[in-house]
């Protein structure tokens, strides 16, 4: 398991005063970049082999989210690999150890000089260790599907500060935008996200909102409807 400690900041907040969700997806995010870094298997060793990881799927659950100012423990641990995916959880606990926040992730290993998935081998995962036991959390099914019924927004363009170090869209920020298509009132207990293709600068997000029993699926989309990302949101109470 890698940890790291922090303190929940005022610029990570939402309108609640509350870590937003981009808050904490970045958080899972710095952590398992932070281990990789550690173990020397990081963006620099990754750009070598011209390799990268990444995101398939996640799930995030939260049974509470920390207040500004509030001393939080992030962690990590790879929980199995097979063929070209990586699994791995993430837990934000309180000072006391409780957990408020608890994820699942699938990433897959990707060769960028031949733009296809690689099979990951035991080279690219020395450090990591064998993985401990994976997080029980609730059932959840293996695809988002948006509903038939749903209303289309307004177009979002892919600008500079949606983007990572790829090139691409970053993953929180695709949770972001689609968070607010959501009404203001409405506080999320669970999302799932599904990555399906990647956008770039100059690219436009045509989203489809969906309200389901659970809260809202929005599939952000590219003109011709294949869609980037799909995301799938429970209310909180």
């Amino acid at each position: 398991m890698y940890t790291f400690e922090s303190r929940v900041r005022y610029s990570e907040s939402d309108e609640s005063g509350r870590l937003s969700l981009e808050g904490a997806l970045n958080y899972f995010q710095d952590c398992s970049t932070f281990q990789s870094e550690d173990l020397g298997m990081g963006f620099s060793s990754l750009r070598e082999k011209r390799r990268a990881w990444w995101l398939s799927s996640w799930q995030v659950v939260f049974h509470r989210r920390p207040s500004f100012g509030e001393r939080i423990r992030i962690s990590t641990w790879p929980h199995g690999f097979r063929g070209i995916y990586g699994y791995r959880n993430f837990t934000i606990a309180d000072e006391a150890g409780e957990y408020l926040a608890q994820a699942d992730s699938c990433w897959f290993f990707y060769d960028l000089e031949r733009r296809r998935p690689a099979r990951v081998t035991e080279d690219e995962i020395r450090g990591y260790g064998p993985g401990e036991e994976a997080l029980n959390l609730p059932p959840a099914p293996r695809r988002i599907i948006l509903p038939p019924e749903y209303e289309a927004g307004e177009p979002v363009a892919v600008e500079r500060r949606h983007l990572d170090t790829n090139r691409h869209v970053n993953n929180a920020q695709y949770v972001s935008i689609a968070r607010e298509l959501l009404p203001e009132s409405f506080f999320v207990r669970e999302l799932r996200a599904e990555y399906k293709k990647a956008a770039a600068q100059g690219d436009r997000l045509y989203p489809k909102i969906a309200r389901i029993q659970e809260g809202y699926v929005v599939s952000l989309q590219d003109e011709s409807g294949t869609p980037y990302a799909n995301i799938w949101m429970a209310k909180d109470g």
